[in-house]
């Protein structure tokens, strides 16, 4: 299939300053049969980019698997082995609630080469970060990616290996010394955030669905980072509920004037969609649309702050079907400058495909979901005492409260003053 897309660069130069991080071995990263992170997800983005030619021309990058060496910059030795063990024991499935490193719960449940599985995942990650490094790209996407939970030693909320947090690591090691890290999962970036709480040179930042309502319960705005990397984390977290126009609203109130004053050399975007108003998982509200709003608003930062080097990967979505194809191939054009209008069909070819692997559903008919993605910038805290400016809008008001708890509890550590709307 031939596609138009609203690029003004020369297709042959936009490639080769891009890169897709693709192996088909990411589609054996399979918990079990009914575990809701399953990779037919993953199969059905590449397939409906294909189908709409968004990578035509594009040579797709294979990564290798993560080393050892390569894991044990986040992650224990007796983890690693444990891992190693738990994939190739005859055992499998759910071991309790107890089970070692979080190997065996129902988050988690062990599965046959458990541990090859995750660390080709990790490997897409460091692969992507090592082509910016060496600067063969500007930018990379690795929809594989997007572990953030795991922790040192213990396997969480899905995830096995934390991908973003080796290539973070690696990145450090490797040149750079101010990289920002950008998490819009409907899930706290808990793993990414604890494994740089101390350092300085990492900038997090989360917006997520406000941890009283959803695991794993952490992500306040009071969560700053310690010690000298005070200031270094950022997370706004949202109620329930919250729809495209505000989250952007809260998005564009934080996020910008953060980079801005952190000055990164690299943007890296955990680009989880379980923010989506479908899915089973989570609570939040927004539609396509304002995911790809998302997507294009971070990659336009990473254009502005850090000379265009940005790295996507992918992370929590399970509107398997419906939701986390068409988000992502958002996410994917939009790397490769190759805007799709959400309005544009979903070709017939990808639906029959789609329809083959899942007969029950209810499939899409276009990119989009007609979401409203415009927003009113921020101009400080609307309708609270302080401005005494009157509001009936209680939505607005409660996601201007967000904005500013997380204002005041940051942007002073920042150097920023969380009263002017010009930061």
């Amino acid at each position: 299939m031939t596609a138009s897309f609203s690029s003004g660069e020369d297709s042959a130069a936009l490639v080769s300053n891009r890169a897709v991080v693709w192996s088909p071995d990411y589609l054996s990263y399979r918990w079990s049969a009914d575990h809701p992170m399953n990779p037919t997800r993953l199969e059905l983005t590449m397939s409906l980019a294909r189908s709409l030619g968004i990578l035509e021309g594009v040579e797709l990058l294979r990564p290798e698997a993560a080393s050892d060496a390569d894991l044990l910059r986040i992650h224990t030795p007796a983890y690693v082995e444990a891992v190693k063990q738990a994939g190739h024991s005859a055992t499998s499935g759910v071991l309790g609630a107890d089970a070692p490193h979080g190997l065996g719960t129902e988050d988690n449940p062990v599965f046959p080469q458990m541990h090859e599985a995750s660390a080709i995942l990790a490997g897409g990650s460091l692969a992507a970060a090592q082509e910016i490094a060496a600067g063969r790209t500007r930018r990379a996407v690795s929809i594989g990616g997007g572990m953030h939970h795991a922790m040192p030693d213990w396997a969480s909320g899905f995830c096995v290996y934390n991908d973003v947090a080796i290539a973070v690591s690696w990145l450090l090691d490797n040149g750079f010394d101010r990289i920002a890290y950008i998490d819009v999962d409907a899930h706290h970036g808990d793993g990414v955030q604890h494994a740089f709480a101390h350092d300085p040179r990492v900038l997090t930042i989360s917006l997520h669905q406000h941890p009283a309502t959803l695991w794993p319960n952490t992500g306040w705005s009071s969560e700053v980072g310690e010690g000298a990397a005070e200031g270094t984390a950022v997370n706004l977290p949202v109620l329930p509920g919250t729809v495209d126009a505000l989250w952007l609203r809260g998005f564009h109130a934080v996020v910008p004037g953060a980079l801005a004053a952190f000055r990164p050399q690299i943007v890296i975007s955990q680009c989880g969609v379980d923010s989506h108003r479908e899915d089973p998982l989570a609570d939040l509200a927004l539609t396509v649309d304002g995911q790809r709003a998302a997507f294009l608003a971070m990659r336009d930062l990473a254009d502005r702050y850090a000379e265009g080097r940005w790295l996507a990967v992918g992370g929590g979505g399970y509107g398997l079907v419906r939701v986390v194809p068409r988000a992502w191939t958002h996410l994917i054009a939009a790397a490769l400058d190759r805007e799709i209008d959400t309005a544009r069909a979903v070709p017939a070819d990808w639906q029959e495909r789609a329809h083959a692997l899942a007969p029950s559903v209810d499939l899409p008919d276009t990119m989009g979901d007609g979401g409203e993605v415009d927003y009113l910038s921020w101009d400080g805290p609307g309708g609270t005492p302080e401005t005494g400016v009157p509001s009936v809008d209680r939505a607005l008001t409660r996601i201007d409260s967000a904005v500013i708890a997380t204002r005041r509890a940051c942007f002073p550590l920042l150097g920023l003053d969380p009263e002017d709307p010009r930061d």
